[in-house]
């Protein structure tokens, strides 16, 4: 399994450190009361003032704290070990944005929440990635100038809005759910077209649906106990795991050379005849 893939070794070592550090949180959480460890570990923030060390959430964080060792896995391990596939200028970028997005939706939450310009930027990768993921995929995109508006006003809105949010304008509810829905429009098209593209695996594929399934399903529960201090409220990091896999391993597959892609034997020789 480790020689499977090029850095097999040292993400199993950083996702081993990972589990024993959660498994020594968890000690602390039952035994003291003490949900602080446990709660940075898992969801990466400050636990919440009024955060009691309940048993539905000490599980849920502990189910959260599993799901992040297996995405350290999944990312750290790098693409399958291999020759690589020679890449053209736009699957090179295409893979580096796949991973700077990545990036910058992991070290988000752990910044300051006064490092608003972290969050602008991570929205304007998300916005470089929609356009970059266009030509890429162009041949299995239907209607693809209509993909491409819906992309632009998907996370062009969303990234207006956090700027105006940040200079502290008045900007209407509505507009970012346009801009969120309009996102999802676009995940949808895009991971219908990933599916059916000889880049990337069908395993890549699927943590995409999941990671869209995860994300209408578990944003009204973070709505529902928003505030009282339930790790429930944190529900979205699920689909936010799920969306770095997602990404990690879309950047993967193009550095990987899969069987659709390989070069087609050379034909025997045919014999002359006299």
């Amino acid at each position: 399994m480790l020689r499977r893939h090029r850095l097999g070794l040292p993400a199993l070592l950083v996702t081993s450190v990972y589990l024993i550090a959660l498994a020594f949180a968890t000690v602390i959480a039952l035994t003291a009361g003490d949900l602080g460890l446990l709660w940075r570990l898992t969801l990466l923030t400050e636990a919440a003032e009024n955060a009691a060390a309940a048993l539905p959430d000490v599980l849920f964080l502990i189910l959260a704290g599993l799901l992040w060792a297996w995405a350290l896995w999944q990312v750290l391990r790098g693409p399958l070990a291999g020759p690589a596939p020679e890449p053209d200028r736009n699957t090179r970028w295409l893979r580096v944005a796949l991973y700077a997005a990545a990036a910058s939706g992991l070290l988000v939450p752990l910044l300051p929440a006064s490092s608003w310009w972290a969050t602008v930027i991570g929205g304007v990768l998300m916005w470089l990635l929609m356009l970059l993921f266009q030509p890429v995929l162009r041949r299995n995109l239907k209607l693809a100038g209509l993909i491409l508006a819906v992309g632009v006003l998907g996370f062009g809105g969303v990234t207006a809005v956090l700027i105006f949010g940040f200079l502290g304008w008045e900007v209407s509810t509505s507009l970012l759910l346009i801009g969120g829905f309009a996102c999802l429009i676009w995940m949808v098209m895009v991971l219908r077209a990933q599916g059916q593209d000889v880049h990337w695996q069908r395993s890549t594929y699927r943590y995409g649906i999941a990671s869209l399934v995860a994300m209408l399903l578990l944003a009204p529960a973070a709505g529902l106990f928003g505030g009282t201090g339930s790790a429930y409220a944190e529900a979205g990091v699920v689909a936010e795991i799920l969306t770095l896999i997602w990404l990690v391993r879309s950047a993967h597959d193009l550095a990987t050379l899969h069987d659709q892609q390989a070069p087609a034997p050379p034909l025997p020789a045919q014999p002359t005849t006299a």
